[in-house]
């Protein structure tokens, strides 16, 4: 959070935050990156296009849920999942969360929308209109900081601030800050060095420290949206980042550091840190997409589903989660969408059992559809991601403490 600056060198000159790109070991640093693209480009064509929509409704909770984590401020993914159905909590402090956690997802969808390409995506417009996007949709009263001052929407701030012991540059300043970076990084890198690249924009415009508040999350929003393309929503750099949270926090720190001496590149800040923090940013990359490519396995999943339906069979509905739904269910997940019909048929049972099945399948979250009587396709309900996907999500398992 901001607070009155000290007295320290002032950063007015956009020369201050070189370089914007390391000098040495960027080719390293790109072939380090090239496993995180083959296997997330394999990752988009692991599942059908309807299970993969699902997915990425997962993924988007998920995003906003860890992204205010990182800023302490997360909200119980069930009280996420509330306030997308407009079911907002009597407790003022946990409804103010869910808005923001709300506000989060639809900043996302706007992201999306507005910025489709990476060069878009990496131009402060779309870090300033992340941070608009994210902070218009709140009342005046939920733009509140920490020390009770309105956060305006996507207006760069009008003072000097320090963050922690990092005195960002003199606000008049800014905007030189921003178009030295937009020069510099707002254009077409190629998959080989998207990754070094949005880890490097992250980390300098987070430095900049353009808007007095807001800053990590308008940051996350527009780095979500230069990886959308690969990641095709299918896994979270919040939750890789959040897991880490004090390393995401020191190797950001690190990289605010001065040249160490002149075999440390040849900018003013620390081109040695700036490496550091790139390989650090790759590695989650790498363990998101590696984690979220064994989840999605389908011989796998096709167990845990069984291993979900044998759970469920011991639980109040017992007659109603029969193991002949297994193979029907994994035909939905791995293929796609089915008539209601069809999935009766594919489970063998007879037309009146099956419809029952079929009834608190979709019931639960298991099976979802759009009209009452349209195609079925695959869900992933909160209380099943335990069993279905173990680990991905973990704090959804948990007891919900801040929900009235």
């Amino acid at each position: 959070m901001s607070i009155p600056p000290a007295t320290v060198q002032a950063y007015d000159q956009p020369h201050q935050f070189e370089p914007l790109l390391p000098g040495l070991g960027l080719d390293a640093l790109a072939l380090r990156a090239r496993p995180v693209m083959e296997a997330a480009l394999r990752l988009q064509g692991a599942t059908n296009a309807a299970t993969r929509g699902e997915i990425r409704a997962l993924v988007r909770s998920m995003n906003s849920y860890y992204s205010n984590r990182i800023e302490g401020q997360s909200t119980h993914p069930l009280n996420i999942e509330r306030a997308l159905k407009a079911n907002f909590s009597d407790q003022p402090a946990v409804a103010k969360r869910q808005r923001l956690a709300l506000a989060h997802i639809q900043a996302e969808l706007a992201l999306e929308a507005t910025a489709p390409t990476e060069a878009q995506a990496l131009h402060s417009r779309t870090l300033v209109l992340a941070h608009q996007s994210l902070y218009a949709q709140l009342s005046e009263a939920d733009c509140l900081s920490d020390e009770g001052r309105g956060v305006e929407p996507g207006v760069l701030r009008s003072e000097d601030v320090t963050v922690a012991r990092h005195q960002a540059p003199t606000w008049a300043s800014v905007p030189q800050f921003l178009a030295r970076a937009d020069a510099v990084y707002a254009q077409d890198w190629g998959l080989d060095r998207l990754l070094v690249v949005a880890a490097c924009a992250h980390h300098r415009l987070v430095w900049v420290h353009p808007f007095l508040d807001g800053n990590g999350r308008a940051a996350r929003l527009q780095l979500h949206a230069v990886l959308h393309r690969l990641s095709g929503g299918l896994w979270s750099v919040n939750r890789g980042l959040a897991r880490q949270r004090d390393a995401y926090y020191a190797r950001l720190s690190e990289a605010d550091m001065p040249r160490h001496g002149d075999l440390d590149g040849r900018g003013n800040l620390s081109e040695k840190m700036l490496r550091a923090w790139c390989e650090f940013f790759i590695d989650v990359c790498h363990d998101q997409v590696r984690f979220m490519a064994q989840a999605l396995d389908l011989d796998s999943l096709k167990d845990r589903l069984a291993g979900l339906v044998l759970v469920r069979s011991q639980m109040g509905d017992a007659a109603l989660y029969r193991p002949e739904a297994i193979v029907a269910l994994h035909h939905v997940l791995a293929v796609g969408p089915v008539a209601r019909g069809e999935f009766v048929q594919m489970t063998g049972l007879a037309e009146r059992t099956g419809r029952k099945v079929l009834s608190k399948l979709l019931e639960d979250g298991l099976l979802q559809s759009d009209t009452p009587k349209g195609a079925v396709r695959i869900g992933f309900p909160l209380d099943s991601l335990h069993l279905l996907f173990p680990n991905l999500y973990p704090e959804a398992a948990a007891a919900v403490r801040d929900a009235a």
